[in-house]
């Protein structure tokens, strides 16, 4: 029967990825001239598992290319390589090299073999004429070693006898053979007396080993290299075969050849295990991260295998409510009345324990969206000629798949703008009292059911002076009006503002901040600025946890019903005649704490005719924020709160400006989500036209609030 490999690449690819990840931290966190053990051996092992992957799928343009990297890191391991700024710098490129490989291969796309090229022959030239010599493997009990070209030996007699774990490293030893067959004429047996009853069998455990005898003129070279993945995972003899009636000799048990071996084989398979125990952090988190709840791919995620055994816990409780509810149902009497509303509360206890446990399932840790930072941050600070140091915290704190997928561009133009606009450069820091190395910190924390992202740096901070002069010159500001601080702000996000005089490869053009509120808005956040001239700037990111459900308030307006995210409201309270006002820039306005906020009517933005109050004391008014900036909307009525199943609008219908999605309400109805930046924006539009000003003006002269005040 013939497997379909192809099954497997999905998963082949995404532990690729997460050991290119593992390569790169372990790269940046390496100090030039000291070799740490254990990062160089996660570094390597990680290169290693890559490589025999590669090479397992028929890859075999990442398995070469990645053959070259590992003889680099593995001169580093045994220190016949020093640890050189340029030596991880080629590491860094080959890690990009490699991963474009792999995406290629998994995409069926071209590779740039230009690129791959260049990058090859600078590894061949930092390895030198003499790297292959040093790319012998050294074996465990290997036998002296033997002149390939010696007219005397027929052939090669290999004892390969796995460790326990060498499966898990996702290495196969027929594949190891197959490779072996290629190269001669191979005579295999198979020891199976390791082997034990199947209810005491592990199926990721290797219990055989292989006695084999490969003939032919084959290099030792060549038969060392194919058991170079496995190097540390097996017990391997290697031994010249001198005569004719060796080749022909029956296969022998594998068990009775220790004696060829310098270590006993219990103790080398004790030694497999410690080995397994003393890996790296790195390693360690890499394989943390395979076990968890990981994201591979933009259309898959593998789950903790805890989460799917809670999940189906949670199903056979929902089983057992519903078979008692219909027990209850057959033939219904009213003493039954008890045992009914008993079943009610366990469903609706179940069903909300159901989908928490749901929702789990796709929240992954931010770690996601922050791994590709380090490196970012690496490199930009080495183009820009700044020194920078980059802090994580929070990076196990988990949300939604779908939030960190839409939050990773954002996250890469603030940082960047961190690095670029916010750090000085050394000489600058030096000369202002500041350490030459500045700090950038990606803080991620859970805070009141939203996740909190801070982007802070302790670079030259925000001029609001500057900043409002450009926003005047470019007419985005008035110079006879008063702006607090959080107000300037704003001017950064809007489209086509820059307060750089000169275009450079990473800023310079106004395109970015109004694009990264317009990508934080869509997933139903905030971005919030605060800094101080000379210490540095935090930028602030609330986000929801999941987009697929929502804590909100349910409005009407007329006979509609909308419901109003809470996490955009401040407040709610009835309007009295004297807070109305109406100020010049803002029209219709309520004073609230000595700030003029102003208001928007819904029955008016949404053209509802049959509002039940259109006098401003009659209704309701919602203080919400949205784009750093707050208004009252005007409603009806506040009918309750309620946790509701996001349903896209744009999937089933079509987009709605100031409606970013609906719901089913319990009675069966449809109900709108309002969106809070989409609702400003349509009354920025409507105030804009005409003289809708004079007409409100109008209005509240002729009414019961004109007394209110008008400035």
């Amino acid at each position: 029967m013939t497997i379909d490999m192809a099954q497997f690449h999905q998963v082949f690819f995404e532990e690729s990825f997460e050991g290119l990840e593992i390569m790169e931290s372990g790269l940046l966190d390496m100090d030039h001239g000291v070799v740490d053990d254990e990062v160089i051996n996660s570094i390597f092992r990680a290169a290693h598992s890559i490589k025999g992957g590669s090479g397992t799928f028929g890859f075999n343009e990442v398995s070469e290319f990645t053959h070259v990297v590992e003889t680099l890191l593995d001169e580093m391991r045994d220190g016949t390589r020093e640890v050189t700024t340029e030596a991880v710098a080629a590491l860094l490129g080959s890690v990009d090299v490699i991963r474009n490989l792999l995406v290629a291969a998994r995409d069926g796309a071209e590779v740039d073999e230009i690129l791959v090229k260049a990058k090859y022959d600078d590894l061949q030239g930092m390895l030198g004429a003499t790297s292959s010599e040093q790319e012998q493997p050294s074996v465990v009990a290997q036998a002296p070693p033997s002149d390939p070209s010696d007219p005397t030996t027929l052939g090669w007699h290999i004892v390969f006898t796995p460790l326990d774990h060498l499966c898990r490293t996702g290495n196969d030893p027929l594949r190891i053979i197959r490779e072996l067959s290629g190269l001669g004429e191979l005579q295999v047996g198979v020891d199976i007396s390791g082997i034990p009853e199947l209810s005491k069998m592990e199926p990721e455990t290797c219990y055989m080993s292989w006695d084999m005898r490969l003939k032919g003129d084959v290099p030792r070279a060549d038969v060392d290299e194919v058991f170079d993945w496995v190097e540390d995972d097996c017990d391997l003899v290697v031994m010249p075969i001198l005569s004719d009636e060796e080749l022909q000799q029956p296969e022998t048990n594998a068990a009775g050849i220790e004696e060829a071996i310098e270590q006993p084989l219990v103790e080398r398979r004790q030694e497999g295990r410690r080995k397994e125990e003393r890996r790296s952090p790195l390693d360690r988190r890499g394989s943390d991260r395979r076990a968890g709840a990981s994201m591979i791919g933009s259309s898959s995620i593998r789950v903790d295998i805890e989460k799917v055994d809670s999940l189906i816990n949670m199903v056979g409780e929902l089983v057992i409510t519903q078979s008692m509810l219909s027990l209850v149902g057959e033939d219904f009497t009213m003493d039954r009345i008890d045992r009914l509303l008993d079943g009610l509360d366990q469903l609706e206890r179940h069903t909300r324990d159901l989908q928490e446990s749901v929702m789990l399932i796709r929240m992954l840790p931010i770690s996601f969206a922050f791994n590709r930072f380090p490196r970012m941050v690496h490199d930009l600070g080495v183009k820009l000629g700044k020194q920078v140091e980059l802090n994580m915290s929070g990076e196990s704190t988990e949300v939604d798949k779908t939030v960190i997928e839409k939050i990773g561009d954002p996250l890469v133009h603030l940082v960047r703008n961190s690095l670029d606009h916010g750090i000085e450069l050394p000489q600058q820091r030096l000369a202002a009292g500041k350490p030459e190395t500045g700090n950038i910190e990606l803080n991620a924390m859970h805070k009141g059911g939203n996740i909190i992202i801070e982007i802070r740096d302790d670079g030259k901070g925000l001029v609001v002076e500057h900043i409002l002069e450009k926003a005047i010159e470019q007419g985005i500001a008035s110079p006879d009006q008063e702006y607090s601080d959080q107000q300037v702000y704003e001017f950064i996000f809007q489209p086509g503002f820059s307060t750089t005089n000169s275009v450079s490869e990473t800023s310079g053009r106004g395109v970015g901040m109004d694009v990264v509120r317009r990508n934080i808005n869509e997933l139903g956040g905030s971005i919030v600025i605060d800094s101080e001239t000379g210490e540095g700037t935090v930028f602030t990111i609330r986000l929801p946890l999941t987009l697929a459900i929502l804590d909100g308030q349910i409005i009407s307006v007329g006979s509609e019903t909308y419901i109003m995210p809470l996490v955009s409201i401040i407040e709610s309270f009835q309007i009295r005649p004297e807070m109305v006002n109406m100020v010049a820039g803002k029209g219709e306005t309520v004073k609230l704490r000595d700030e003029y906020i102003p208001i928007i009517r819904l029955h008016e933005i949404f053209g509802i005719k049959d509002a039940k109050t259109v006098d401003l004391c009659s209704g309701l008014l919602v203080v919400v924020e949205g784009d750093g900036r707050r208004s009252g909307l005007f409603v009806d009525d506040l009918i309750g709160q309620q946790q509701v199943v996001i349903k896209s609008l744009e999937d089933n219908y079509q987009q709605i400006d100031g409606i970013s999605g609906a719901t089913i309400l319990g009675d069966g109805s449809v109900a709108l989500i309002l969106d809070v930046p989409g609702i400003f924006h349509l009354a920025s539009g409507r105030e804009l036209n005409g003289d809708y000003a004079a007409e409100r003006a109008d209005q509240l002269a002729d009414s019961a609030v004109g007394s209110g005040d008008y400035v």
